[in-house]
């Protein structure tokens, strides 16, 4: 009796148990009678050994001809062997070609970037595309799990938009039955109202962005986690981007470790342990003036600045205080020197700069009006949002950590499209 197994679990099992695995074809070998394939599942990838002779005829001439990605079972009797990738192989009774690949599968080794960005829906198959997406999934239920113990409702808010939360430069028009609305760029707006009944609350979904920055660093969709939390102020709020972050590094190097191992990179939970270095825009402009940088005070960093900023840290680090017509209308102006505003972006170390953005938010209605209008915005097209200060508003205060700028960062991606399934930029939107 053959007991079906995930190849992972065959690893765990006795030599000599006979199996049934079921997958995919990742590579062939022929050495004569003897035909060596490469099987691969969601859990990992096994030597599977046809011998002529010990399969049957007809599953040996399947795996003859057989193509590459093709689905299979496969049963047979486990075998230690040295020689085999990870020890242990299968030594194959019969053969089932479940699917076969009707042409030659076209990812090849040397092929482009290009070639296998145009064929992701294929490139996906790459156990090491599988393992960075696993990592993936990890991270973002370590971040639900921490932010449900630490008394966060998550809240699912919605995708279309009448207003501009960051620019409306940024915004992605389209036509909701005849009237113009926007895909989100951030669900904080909506948060916000949900902490009058709620208090702290989260939402992870996709946020989009039609900026046509075309750097390692900036998609058009992103998964975006989103906190905010009533009586809170920037100090409170940072000290929460601290213990998720670190939560989110700790939890990944006892849950995914082996993935990250495989993937040549460690996770020290010390990279990202609390508290981290804080400064203000002021000392993060005269460190970037110090190196050459042509910037002015007022003017925000990009990518280029944050590059710069953050080779000169080794963890992540805060910089807060950034000048009020730098930052978005609706952050809280610091009372001590208006000039300046209640925000903090959270900077990771080595080069990859901004990880999280949050800051208090204006709670007074008048502040926030005068804000509105100093921005040449309408106030009537944040009415429902200025209602919210007409009725027992609190201080509070929020930020946005974006997933695979996170994944990105710490598992030292070249590129952030690599930290997403089906990546979206100003030059790809297929498939």
């Amino acid at each position: 009796m053959f007991k079906t197994l995930y190849v992972r679990d065959a690893f765990q099992c006795e030599e000599g148990l006979e199996v049934e695995l079921i997958g995919w074809i990742r590579s062939k070998r022929r050495h004569g009678k003897l035909i060596f394939l490469d099987l691969r599942d969601s859990t990992g990838i096994i030597q599977v050994a046809v011998k002529h002779g010990v399969a049957d005829n007809e599953s040996f001439m399947k795996a003859l001809d057989i193509g590459l990605e093709s689905s299979v079972k496969v049963k047979g009797r486990l075998k230690k062997d040295p020689r085999a990738p990870g020890g242990l192989e299968l030594h194959c009774n019969h053969l089932e070609i479940v699917g076969p690949s009707l042409e030659d599968f076209p990812i090849k080794k040397g092929v482009g970037l290009k070639f296998l960005l145009d064929n992701r829906h294929l490139h996906l198959r790459s156990p090491r595309v599988a393992i960075i997406m696993k990592i993936r999934a990890t991270l973002m239920d370590i971040a639900r799990r921490w932010l449900r113990e630490n008394g966060f409702v998550e809240v699912n808010c919605p995708t279309f938009i009448t207003a501009a939360v960051e620019g409306g430069a940024t915004l992605f028009k389209v036509d909701y039955f005849g009237k113009p609305a926007y895909l989100t760029q951030s669900v904080q707006f909506y948060q916000e109202a949900a902490i009058y009944s709620l208090e702290k609350v989260y939402s992870l979904q996709p946020s989009f962005r039609a900026e046509l920055s075309r750097t390692r660093r900036h998609l058009t969709e992103f998964w975006h986690l989103e906190v905010e939390m009533a009586y809170a102020d920037l100090y409170d709020i940072m000290k929460v981007i601290e213990e998720l972050v670190y939560a989110i590094v700790n939890g990944l190097n006892k849950e995914s470790e082996r993935e990250i191992r495989t993937l040549g990179r460690e996770l020290r939970p010390e990279m990202a342990e609390p508290p981290y270095p804080r400064i203000r825009y002021s000392e993060a402009l005269q460190i970037l003036q110090s190196k050459g940088v042509n910037i002015n005070w007022g003017d925000d960093f990009g990518a280029d600045e944050e590059r710069i900023l953050s080779k000169e840290f080794s963890k992540p680090f805060f910089v807060t205080h950034y000048p009020k017509e730098a930052k978005a209308f609706y952050h809280m102006p610091d009372p001590s020197n208006p000039s300046v505003c209640l925000n903090a972006d959270l900077l990771a170390p080595g080069g990859y700069g901004e990880i999280v953005g949050g800051g208090q938010r204006i709670h007074d209605y008048n502040l926030l009006t005068e804000r509105i209008r100093e921005n040449n915005l309408n106030p009537e097209e944040y009415r429902w949002y200025l209602d919210l200060r007409k009725y027992g508003s609190v201080p509070h205060s929020g930020f946005g950590l974006g997933i695979e700028r996170m994944l990105w960062w710490l598992l030292h991606l070249p590129h952030i499209r690599s930290a997403c399934l089906f990546p979206r930029t100003p030059a790809r939107v297929y498939p």
